[in-house]
């Protein structure tokens, strides 16, 4: 009998084997729908919640002596999770402790990644994928990729096309060494500086945010569904659900009071626009929203992403956030309540692979979570796998990672995106741009020399060859001039001041350029939170780090920090010509800098190229153009200060008034450009209507240049409050010295849209006004227009 039994046994394991190997899924012929379909009856539920799950990636492989194995937790993981996906593989920062020695190098990552991918494969019952998933903001956050300007900077570019370029360049970096998701674009607004992720922003203005959005999704993820199985598209993941950057007092992941129609009006517009274009992943996010965690808040990830919306990719949770509803919200009593509670709400996928796993396990056993919304949330899963052509080949060729990673033309174009994004404040006297011929030039300051503080959080370790600093860009630019560097002082620390250096230097130059600012460098000292957000500094330290602003930096003033003020006022007062220059990731007060420094120039984190980009801009071999996305106070006591707030207009304070120190669109030139011959119309009617607005914009200076072309918006009569301004337009436009060039907007309804007080979002009859100008402040032609009836946008 016992013979009889392990002879059926093995007969069944056969074909059990068989029917596996003929499976549906396995056919590339078939739609995704029906391979998910298939895959999905043959799954148990301990295989479906572990595709549910996403532990840290870089603890699956060790590497020793320049060899790179995966590791045994990885087999564990396999055999005993059956884990779907992987967050930071490749990976590299002192918060995971891989080094340019522990690191993966770009070949070495296309060969780890195929060793992922081969052993689950080959070593699970079904052979699932994994998605691999990787930070990817302004470069890929791995060792010998391309670094590009931070979001803050992408956005002063105020140009959607090269930032599609960019995001093209890093999706392929990415899925050239075998990784396949990217996580971005972040669509926060960035109401508050104080707040630590500003850097990561792409600014105040849910407009210009949309368009910056949309741009990295269609980079990453391609315009057609083979671009994303064509080896160079990777799915993207917007960040964070919802409203994650307006947190009380700057807060990073503190609780958001935000009305339901601010959030939908302002908050709301970029993730709609995003679902719109196709985007297949969304972040949770750490905050909270009146009360209702972001990630467990049902009506917006289900009700609104899903119902009204119909987004049709997964959620995932920002790392550690379903366990946050406990540890940190409090609204659940234990784990099992938290995977729950989270599931239950519209999340498909934990990030970290700590919130969900056992804990899931446990609530769908209590009855507490169905299978069914566990079928919903992996057929998710499964589908942005089957998109991505996995399950036909995971694979990459390893040497292709060699030559596609930080390739020439990608560096080019971290030095145009560099370029594009330079933002001139002051030009007194037109001291810019600088001569060639001069002999004696000091640089000075914090920022000059430091390749880390150029880059911006979410960055990983550099091999000092691939990073040009502000100093070796001048050294670069001027090799015959005497350059002579002094630091002066670090941007935090105090102990590591000396001033009568810098005014000596100053004194014996024909210019000085001062580089101050602030740093998200991390270092091998600083302790991280589990979430990987940084520890601010103890003021016991010997020497504090220069960090001061990336995630977990929050701040409650908005001084340059240390003995910086005091450095540049000390180069101003010796009457050599001075140049300030700033590298940072948040908007500072320049109330003393813009009064008395004769020239200001704002690069945020200028990325890898950000030296040799700033000194183009500095002696006159690019003609700077770039915006500000962001408005920049003259206090913090005046926060909030963007630009597009409600009416009615804002009151003066009695100290000072209500406007801030430069206002957001705000940006010089080398060339002076008029505006003319504003006409505008209003063609069929309901949500076929369009409004055509054309200008002219002439360069009436001898310097060709670019400008950027704002349109903006009021709407004079509402029935609920509105902006009392709001951008819906802009063009950034090259014209030659003398020429003219006509510049034309399309207005379609949404752009004119409110949200009344049912809720309804409505276009409402009435005036319109017509803005157009350099800057938010700087309108140059105005008119107006009638909408003739008012027009309901479908969700």
């Amino acid at each position: 009998m016992k013979k009889i039994c392990i002879c059926f046994l093995l007969i069944s394991n056969v074909l059990l084997s068989q029917e596996l190997k003929n499976a549906a899924y396995k056919d590339a012929s078939l739609s995704v729908e029906a391979r998910v379909d298939d895959l999905l009856a043959l799954m148990t539920l301990e295989e479906k919640i572990g595709q549910l799950t996403t532990p840290l990636g870089w603890k699956m492989y060790t590497k020793s002596r320049n060899k790179a194995v995966i590791s045994e937790l990885y087999k564990k993981e396999i055999k005993t999770r059956h884990i779907g996906g992987l967050w930071g593989l490749l990976r590299a920062d002192p918060w995971t402790q891989k080094t340019l020695e522990t690191g993966l190098h770009p070949k070495e990552a296309a060969k780890i990644t195929n060793e992922i991918q081969k052993y689950v494969m080959e070593n699970s019952r079904l052979g699932i994928p994994l998605l691999l998933e990787e930070e990817a903001m302004h470069g890929h956050m791995a060792v010998g990729t391309t670094v590009f300007p931070t979001a803050i900077g992408q956005a002063s570019t105020w140009n959607p096309d090269l930032i599609k370029k960019m995001a093209e360049a890093i999706a392929e970096e990415i899925r050239a060494q075998g990784a396949n998701v990217g996580y971005g674009p972040i669509v926060d607004l960035a109401r508050d500086p104080r707040w630590s992720r500003v850097e990561e922003t792409f600014g105040e203005d849910p407009y210009l945010i949309s368009e910056m959005g949309k741009s990295i999704i269609s980079g990453f993820q391609g315009n057609t569904a083979e671009d994303l199985r064509n080896g160079k598209h990777v799915a993207a993941t917007l960040k964070h659900f919802a409203a994650y950057g307006v947190s009380e007092g700057g807060h990073n992941g503190g609780a958001v009071y935000i009305g339901e129609r601010d959030l939908f009006q302002n908050f709301m517009y970029p993730v709609k626009e995003a679902v719109d274009l196709g985007i297949l992943s969304i972040m949770t996010a750490y905050s909270s929203i009146d009360g209702i965690p972001s990630t467990a808040h049902k009506k917006l990830l289900t009700n609104t992403l899903r119902e009204d919306w119909g987004f049709e990719g997964f959620v995932i949770s920002d790392l550690g956030s379903i366990e946050g509803l406990l540890g940190s919200h409090h609204i659940v009593a234990n784990e099992e309540d938290a995977a729950a509670v989270a599931m239950n709400a519209g999340v498909d996928a934990d990030l970290g692979g700590n919130g969900f796993d056992d804990a899931l396990m446990s609530a769908v056993k209590a009855d507490k979570v169905s299978e069914d919304r566990i079928d919903e949330a992996v057929r998710r899963v499964l589908g942005v796998k089957f998109k991505l052509g996995l399950f036909d080949n995971p694979y990459v060729d390893v040497e292709n990672a060699g030559s596609v990673v930080r390739n020439p033309d990608h560096i080019e174009l971290a030095r145009e995106v560099a370029l594009q994004s330079v933002t001139m404040l002051k030009n007194e006297n037109k001291l810019l741009p600088l001569s060639k011929n001069l002999k004696n030039i000091a640089v000075i300051g914090s920022n000059a020399d430091m390749q880390y503080n150029q880059l911006g959080d979410y960055t990983a370790p550099q091999a000092k060859d691939n990073i040009v600093t502000f100093l070796e860009g001048i050294q670069n630019k001027m090799p015959q001039a005497n350059i002579r560097y002094v630091k002066g002082t670090a941007v935090r620390d105090t102990t590591q001041t000396n001033i009568p250096a810098a005014i000596e230097a100053a004194k014996s130059a024909e210019v000085a350029i001062v580089v101050l600012g602030g740093s998200s460098a991390r270092d091998f000292k600083t302790e991280y939170q589990e979430t990987g957000a940084a520890m601010v500094s103890s003021s016991e330290d010997e020497i504090l780090s220069d960090m001061e602003s990336g995630e977990g930096y929050d701040r409650s003033t908005l001084q340059l920090m240390g003995k910086q003020l005091e450095l540049l006022q000390a180069v101003v007062a010796t009457g050599t010509p001075t140049v300030l220059v700033l590298i940072k990731g948040r908007p500072l007060l320049l109330n003393w800098s813009s009064e008395n420094a004769p020239a200001i120039l704002d690069a945020w984190y200028p990325g890898q190229e950000g030296g040799n980009a700033i000194a183009d801009v500095l002696f006159g071999d690019f003609n700077p153009a770039g915006r500000l996305p962001v408005s920049v106070p003259k206090s913090v006591g005046q926060l909030p200060v963007y630009y597009n707030h409600w009416a009615p207009e804002r009151r003066d304070y009695v100290e000072i008034d209500a406007k801030p120190l430069y206002p957001f669109g705000y940006g010089l030139s080398y060339s002076e450009f008029e505006y003319s011959d504003l006409k505008v119309s209003v063609e069929a009617k309901g949500v076929n209507t369009k409004v055509n607005l054309s200008l002219k914009v002439k360069n009436i200076s001898d310097k060709d240049g670019d400008e950027v072309v704002q349109l903006y918006l009021r709407d004079m009569v509402s029935s609920v409050l509105s902006p009392v301004k709001q951008l819906r337009g802009f063009e950034r436009v090259s014209i030659k010295s003398g020429e003219t060039k006509t510049i034309n907007f399309e207005i379609l309804p949404k752009e004119l849209s409110l949200f009344n007080v049912d809720m309804e979002q409505v276009a409402e009859s009435g005036e319109f006004k017509v803005m157009i100008g350099a800057s938010s402040e700087d309108i140059r032609l105005e008119t107006t227009f009638e909408l003739s009836e008012n027009i309901t946008i479908n969700k």
